[in-house]
C-alpha cells in the first residue's frame, strides 16, 4: 500500500494524510534580515521593499513603541523595549543580522547600547543601525567631508554633528527641516528633500551627502541627486539596507539607488 494513509469517511470522499514533502531554504535561502521599525515610521518598510528584491533574501519586521515627538528624552525611552522587539522576529529561528530602524535614537543611546540590548535577546546576531551604516558607507565611498540633512530640532542636530565627527567624518555643512513630529516628517515631499540635498551638496567643501531619518524618502531621488551634484548620496534607509545586506554576506550590486549599492 502507498505510504500515504487513505481514509474514506462516511460521505465517500478520500482524505489523504501524511502526504510526502521535502524542505528547501524557503523565502530566506540566502539570508534572513530582521528589522526593528518605529511604531510611528511610515517609510522604511516601503523603501526597503523597493530596494531589497533579491531572490532568497528575506526581511522580517517587528515594531517598537515610540513617541511621535522626536527629542532626546523620547528617543532614550526606546532602550527598554529593544530586546523585546528583537525577540518577536521569528523566535527560535536564526537571523543573519538585525537592523534597528532609528537614526536619532542610535545617536542618543549609542551604537554599543543598541547592539547590547538586541543581542541580549538574540545572542550572536550581527547588529547595525542607520548611523553606523551611514558612517561605514560614507567611508566606503571615500567621503570625508559631508553635508548632513535632517528633519530634527536643534538639540538633536548638535548631537548628530558631534557624534559623526567623533567617528572620523567632518560635517562641513548641515541643514534641517526643524520639525519634531515624526508623522508629519514622513510627509515632507521628495521635491523638498531633493532641493535641500542639492543645495547642501553643491557647497564646495562637501564630498558626500547623508540624509538622516528613516521617515525621509530618498530612495527614488538618490541617483538624481548624485547626478546633479557629482557626489555620493546615502540616507538612513538606504545605508541601513546596504549594511544589513553586506553583514549578511550578500554583496550583490543593486542599480538605481546610488553609488553605495554599486560598491
Amino acid at each position: 500500500m502507498n505510504e500515504t494513509a487513505l481514509r474514506r469517511p462516511a460521505g465517500g470522499s478520500i482524505s489523504k494524510t501524511h502526504m510526502k514533502f521535502s524542505l528547501d531554504g524557503g523565502t530566506a535561502s540566502r539570508c534572513r534580515i530582521g528589522l526593528i521599525v518605529l511604531a510611528t515610521d511610515h517609510t522604511i518598510e516601503a523603501e526597503w521593499r523597493h530596494v531589497i528584491r533579491l531572490p532568497g533574501v528575506a526581511v522580517y519586521e517587528s515594531r517598537i513603541s515610540n513617541s511621535p515627538e522626536i527629542n532626546p528624552t523620547t528617543l532614550a525611552a526606546m532602550e527598554k523595549d529593544l530586546g523585546k522587539s528583537a525577540a518577536l522576529i521569528l523566535p527560535g529561528t536564526k537571523l543573519d543580522v538585525i537592523g534597528y530602524g532609528c537614526t536619532s535614537a542610535s545617536v542618543v543611546l549609542g551604537e554599543e547600547t543598541v547592539a547590547k540590548r538586541i543581542q541580549e535577546a538574540r545572542p550572536g546576531v550581527a547588529v547595525t543601525n542607520p548611523i553606523t551604516a551611514a558612517i561605514t558607507g560614507m567611508k566606503k565611498m571615500g567621503a570625508k567631508r559631508i553635508a548632513l540633512l535632517t528633519p530634527y530640532i536643534e538639540e538633536v542636530n548638535q548631537r548628530f554633528r558631534s557624534y559623526i565627527e567623533a567617528r572620523g567624518l567632518e560635517v562641513t555643512v548641515m541643514g534641517s527641516f526643524n520639525h519634531e513630529n515624526d508623522n508629519e516628517v514622513a510627509r515632507i515631499d521628495t521635491g523638498s528633500i531633493r532641493n535641500a540635498m542639492i543645495e547642501l551638496g553643491k557647497e564646495p567643501t562637501v564630498d558626500g551627502i547623508f540624509v538622516s531619518c528613516t521617515s525621509l524618502r530618498v530612495a527614488d531621488i538618490a541617483e538624481d541627486v548624485e547626478k546633479a551634484t557629482g557626489k555620493p548620496v546615502t540616507s538612513s534607509n538606504l545605508a541601513l539596507a546596504w549594511h544589513c545586506l553586506r553583514l549578511a554576506g550578500v554583496n550583490d550590486a543593486i542599480p538605481g539607488f546610488g553609488r553605495l549599492f554599486r560598491s
